[in-house]
C-alpha cells in the first residue's frame, strides 16, 4: 500500500509579518456563510479593448510589460456581483528565467499575484474576505466556493477596484484561444512568479498525456462552530481542503515534472486544474517581488 501523508494547509492565510500590520488596518467586508453556493458566472461577450503585452528575454530575466487588458472576451463590468470598470494598468514584472527550486515552498501569501499569462493578466487566486471580515480568524473564503457572490465572468475572473482584470480559476476564454485539446500536452499559457511555465489541465506523465489532477481533498466532517464557523466541510473556506500526497498526479504546488513543446528536456511546471485549489497556492522556486501588489 502507497503511503499517503496528511497535511492541512490554509494556504489564503498566509501573512507575513510585514504584511500583518497592514492587513489589520485595512476594513473587510463582514461575513457570516457557511455553505458553498452555485456561482452564476456572467457571460464572456465583451470585448474589453486592445490588450497589450511583450516579453523581453536577457541572460537572467524575462521582462513583461503590458497594459493589463486581456486578449479575450470578457463579462460585463460593473455587473451585480463586482462594482468595479476594466482599466488599463501599468504592467512590469520580471520573471526569473533560470528558475530554481528551493527543496521547501513558499506558501502564496495576500497582495501577491502568482503568476501572469502571456496576455499580461494576473492569475490571483486569494480572495480578501474572511470569516466576520477578520483576516486572523484562521478561514478565508474559497473565491470559487459561491458563499460570497463576486461578479466573477466565464473566465473566472473579475476586477479590482483600481480596475485591474484578474484571474481566480481556470480562464476560459485564454484557454480556448490557445487551443487546448484534452489529447494534447497544454499549450503554455503564462509564468508563475518564480519563473516556472503555467499549463492548463493536461501534461506528459510517463510519455503520455494525461489530465493533471490536484492531490488537495475535502476534510471529513464538520468545522469546529463556537467562535469558528460550523457546518459540514464542503469548500465554502480555503481551510475546508487538506493536502494528500498521491492523492492526484501533481504535488502540494500543483506542480508537476513534464516535457512540453517549450521545454523538450523537460521541466518543473505548474499546472491549473478543474479541481480545488484550480491555480497553486505556493511556489516551489523564489517569487519575484515585482509580482507584489499589496501594501509595501
Amino acid at each position: 500500500m502507497r503511503r499517503k501523508t496528511v497535511v492541512i494547509w490554509g494556504a489564503a492565510l498566509v501573512i507575513s509579518a510585514s504584511a500583518a500590520v497592514a492587513v489589520a488596518q485595512q476594513r473587510f467586508r463582514y461575513h457570516d456563510e457557511t455553505e458553498i453556493r452555485p456561482i452564476n458566472l456572467v457571460p464572456a461577450t465583451v470585448d474589453p479593448g486592445t490588450s497589450r503585452s511583450k516579453i523581453k528575454q536577457t541572460a537572467s530575466k524575462l521582462r513583461m510589460t503590458g497594459n493589463g487588458i486581456p486578449d479575450h472576451l470578457v463579462g460585463q463590468f460593473p455587473n451585480r456581483g463586482n462594482p468595479h470598470s476594466i482599466s488599463t494598468q501599468n504592467v512590469k514584472l520580471n520573471i526569473p528565467a533560470n528558475p530554481k527550486t528551493t527543496g521547501s515552498i513558499t506558501p502564496l501569501q495576500m497582495g501577491w499575484n502568482f503568476g501572469v499569462s502571456l496576455g499580461g493578466v494576473a492569475f490571483d487566486p486569494l480572495a480578501a474576505e474572511f470569516w466576520h471580515g477578520d483576516p486572523r480568524s484562521g478561514w478565508s473564503y474559497n473565491a470559487l466556493g459561491g458563499a460570497i457572490a463576486l461578479g466573477l465572468d466565464a473566465n473566472h475572473a473579475h476586477v479590482q477596484p483600481n480596475g485591474k482584470y484578474h484571474y481566480h480559476g481556470v480562464p476560459t476564454g485564454l484557454v480556448e484561444l490557445h487551443d487546448w485539446s484534452p489529447k494534447e500536452h497544454s499549450p503554455l499559457i503564462g509564468y508563475a512568479a518564480d519563473g516556472y511555465p503555467i499549463y492548463a489541465m493536461t501534461g506528459v506523465v510517463n510519455g503520455k498525456v494525461t489530465k493533471m489532477t490536484s492531490s488537495y481533498r475535502l476534510k471529513s466532517g464538520n468545522r469546529p462552530g463556537g467562535n469558528q464557523p460550523d457546518g459540514r466541510y464542503d469548500g465554502t473556506f480555503n481551510e475546508d481542503y487538506a493536502y494528500v500526497q498521491g492523492h492526484g498526479t501533481l504535488d502540494m504546488c500543483n506542480g508537476a515534472f513534464t516535457i512540453s513543446t517549450e521545454y523538450p528536456s523537460g521541466t518543473y511546471a505548474y499546472f491549473l486544474t478543474e479541481d480545488y485549489p484550480v491555480i497553486p497556492r505556493c511556489f516551489a522556486g523564489t517569487p519575484d517581488k515585482s509580482f507584489r501588489f499589496g501594501r509595501r
